[in-house]
Formats: C-alpha cells, sequence, structure tokens
C-alpha cells in the first residue's frame, strides 16, 4: 500500500484535531534512518521530537525490552510492584541535580507535569502556577493551561484553568529582558495572587517548542531566590531537554541552579512511553498513598528500555557526544548564514546538540518569515531530511538529531538542510 492510499484511510479514520507534518507513512527505521513504505530513506533530524537521543532501535535497548517481554508486561505498579520501576527510580535519584530525592513514574510528559504541579500543591497547601510565554507543558486541561501558547493549542477549548498565570519569557529577538519577566513577576504578586498562594513555578531550561531559547542565568539565578524566601516550589520542565540532549545529563545543570522538582520524559525510553518527576524527597513525600499513580505508569518493558537508555548514554559518552556534535551543527549553520543564496537565517543558539536557528524575511532583520520557513521543512523532506520548525512566530528551524549519529550521517543531513535553505529561496523568488 501506498503513501497516498493510507493517507485516505487517514483521513477517513482519523479526526482532523491531530496534525501530522507529513503525509509519509513509516516502514522501518534504524539508527539515524527511516524509510518510508513507499521505500524512500531519510535521515532523521526531528527525533520523533527530541525522544531518540539513543537513535531508532539501538540494539541494547531492544534487547532489554525482548527480556522484559518474556518475563512479563503489566502489573500495576500499584498492585504487584516489580524491581525494573525501583531502579528506574533509583538510577534517577542518583542523576539528579540535587540530594535528597526520591522519583516516580508515569507515562507521559503531561503526566509527569501535572504530577509535579500536584506534588508541589501537596507539600505547599497552595493553588497558584507561574509559568511562562511559549513554554510548552502539555495538551492535558491542566498543562494546556500552563502552557503559554494560545494556536493551536487552546483553540476551541476554552478559558484555561484558574490560578495559572504567565510571564514573559526573556528572549533578545523578541525584545523581551530578564527585567521585563521580573517586573511582570512584581506585577503579579501585587495585582493577581500574593505568594504566599503560590504553589509552584514552572520553566524549561531550553524552551522547546517555544523556540529553543535557553532560559537567562539571571532570571533562573532571581527565580530560586524568590522561590527561597516564598516557600514556592521551583519546577524545571525537564521533558525535551533531559538526557544529554544540552550537553548535560539534564539542561538545568548548565546554570548551577537546583530546582526543587524536575519533570522527565521523551529520551528516557528510548521510544517507549515512561515519564516520571524527580524531585527532593521532603517534597515528594506530601501526597498522601493513592493519591499518585495510574494504571500504565511506569509499564515494566518501557522501564526495562530505559534502564538501557542510561547504560547507553553512559557508555558511548552522549553527554560529551553532543557537545561534539552540537559544534559541528553550529559551525556549518554559522557558514551558511554568510551565504546569499539561502533564505536568510538568524540567531544561531543553544547548548549542547539542542540547536537553532530563525528564518527572517530579510538579511539583518528579526522579522520573523513563517512562509520560508515552511518550505524549507518541505524541502528537506523533498530532498530526504525530516527536519522540524518550531516558535511562537513559527520561524524557527530546530535540530533534534539522534545523539548517536555518525559523523558520516550528520555531514551528509546538515548538506541536505543547506540544499533545502538554497531551494526554500529560490521558490520563494
Amino acid at each position: 500500500m501506498s503513501n497516498t492510499e493510507l493517507q485516505q484511510r487517514r483521513t477517513s479514520a482519523v479526526p482532523r484535531g491531530i496534525a501530522t507534518a507529513y503525509p509519509k507513512f513509516v516502514a522501518r527505521a534504524e539508527g539515524s534512518e527511516l524509510w518510508d513504505i513507499d521505500g524512500k530513506r531519510y535521515i532523521d533530524f526531528a527525533g520523533g521530537i527530541a525522544v531518540l537521543n539513543t537513535g531508532h532501535r539501538h540494539p541494547k535497548v531492544i534487547e532489554a525490552v525482548k527480556r522484559q517481554l518474556d518475563a512479563y508486561t503489566h502489573t500495576s505498579f500499584q498492585i504487584l510492584p516489580y524491581e525494573p520501576y525501583v531502579e528506574v527510580c533509583e538510577r534517577l535519584v542518583a542523576l539528579a541535580p540535587f540530594k535528597d530525592a526520591k522519583a516516580i513514574l508515569f507515562s507521559t510528559g503531561a503526566e509527569a507535569v501535572e504530577n509535579a504541579i500536584k506534588i508541589a500543591r501537596a507539600a505547599t497547601g497552595r493553588a497558584g502556577i507561574i509559568a511562562f510565554t511559549g513554554g510548552f507543558h502539555g495538551r492535558t486541561t491542566l498543562t494546556m493551561a500552563l502552557t503559554g501558547k494560545v494556536a493551536p493549542y487552546k483553540t476551541q477549548f476554552g478559558i484555561g484553568l484558574p490560578n495559572v498565570f504567565h510571564l514573559p519569557f526573556p528572549v533578545p529577538q523578541h525584545g523581551t529582558t530578564v527585567a521585563d519577566s521580573l517586573k511582570a513577576l512584581d506585577f503579579v504578586f501585587r495585582a493577581d495572587i500574593g505568594p504566599e498562594n503560590v504553589a509552584a513555578i514552572i520553566i524549561e531550561p531550553v524552551q522547546g517548542e517555544g523556540g529553543f531559547h535557553p532560559a537567562p542565568q539571571e532570571l533562573l539565578e532571581r527565580l530560586r531566590t524568590i522561590c527561597d524566601e516564598h516557600g514556592i516550589v521551583l519546577v524545571a520542565d525537564e521533558i525535551q531537554t533531559g538526557f544529554a540532549r544540552t550537553g548535560k545529563m539534564f539542561g538545568i545543570e548548565h546554570s548551577g541552579i537546583e530546582p526543587d522538582l524536575l519533570t522527565v520524559a521523551k529520551s528516557l525510553a528510548g521510544g517507549f512511553p515512561l515519564s516520571g518527576v524527580i524531585g527532593r524527597a521532603s517534597i515528594m513525600d506530601a501526597a498522601e498513598p493513592g493519591g499518585l499513580g495510574g494504571t500504565y505508569a511506569g509499564n515494566p518493558v518501557a522501564c526495562a528500555a530505559a534502564l538501557a537508555v542510561l547504560d547507553v548514554i553512559a557508555e558511548e559518552r552522549l553527554v560529551d557526544r553532543a557537545n561534539a556534535i552540537g559544534q559541528q551543527m553550529r559551525t556549518r549553520i554559522e557558514k551558511i548564514a554568510k551565504r546569499n543564496d539561502t533564505v536568510p537565517i538568524t540567531a544561531i543558539r543553544g547548548p549542547g546538540a539542542m540547536i537553532a536557528f530563525d528564518i527572517v524575511a530579510t538579511v539583518g532583520s528579526d522579522a520573523p518569515d513563517a512562509a520560508a520557513t515552511r518550505r524549507v521543512t518541505q524541502a528537506a523532506l523533498e530532498g530526504g531530511l525530516i527536519l522540524l520548525s518550531c516558535g511562537v512566530h513559527s520561524n524557527t528551524i530546530r535540530l533534534l538529531n539522534p545523539l548517536t549519529i555518525s559523523d558520516q550521517l550528520l555531514d551528509e543531513g546538515l548538506d541536505l538542510l543547506e540544499e533545502a535553505l538554497k531551494s526554500a529561496l529560490e521558490e520563494g523568488a
């Protein structure tokens, strides 16, 4: 069956509300490559939206999953516990960027964020939550309220939950500073909710869907001080930044700031659904027994995959690898930015291998060009490269290739990216 035929079946059976970037149905994948059902090969610079830091079907992950499949696949940890769940929690606790930690497992990133908020509320006895514009925390009712972007995440879904407040996230090219963020926080404290009623402040160390903008050191330091002064829980959402992507195990480690809670998902289990919350034991133990959990939370097959992923990250030194390939990508993109035969690009940024850049209307401007960005991603697809855009203005290209990618494949992918940037200029002329 062809891609076209399957797309017709999809249209008939699947609602419009779930979007798909490209109408290409996958037949198989290995490492940093995919093949669609028509036999076309692609280099993967999307990584299943930052899920595949260890690549598609890493042999050690597949071997661990097969062993677990032969033992048992589900009991529900809340009925009959099992060692892989405990071992994953032990490994996460050992990796935590703070002492005296505990961890709990779930299935999705949104679940992790929801439960981090529940834990913070239980620990503080407060209801208020402060988040940031451009932040993405999920699509459930609560996480949608936390997410700092209306379209498409909140469109048609009514007014958000109460007790959620947003601050502007500082982005230099958007004209927003740390001072603006802190001034807005002061306004919120004086006009909307006193700090004594705020349970948590949640922030991504590097915004994901918002455009790969790193949280400034000054902002993180001030948030830590403010949270300490008022007994507010500081939550680092590491769902996209975690597990070596930024050149540290967790993105927050670049700042030296210690959060109170940390949410993880995506690359934790190499493509299997697993997420978690890591936090200070005194906060994590606030919820009563039965208040946290989920039927599928911490599935044993996903736990087996996660243990293998954590081994691969350590054994293959993927933290170091992220820094190396990130520098390779940045160097290449900086060279492209100096050319005059591609669409104009600017603001090359991101720690480790969490690299992004903006596509703008004219050289030297900050005016976003979403149309040109769409041309780039489409041209990349036609050339054999899976590429994602993001950002509040939909003009950011983000690179999320597996950290296990070979130098040869990375160079080939960057060649395809360069060709796509040139094609986009020609098509827009």
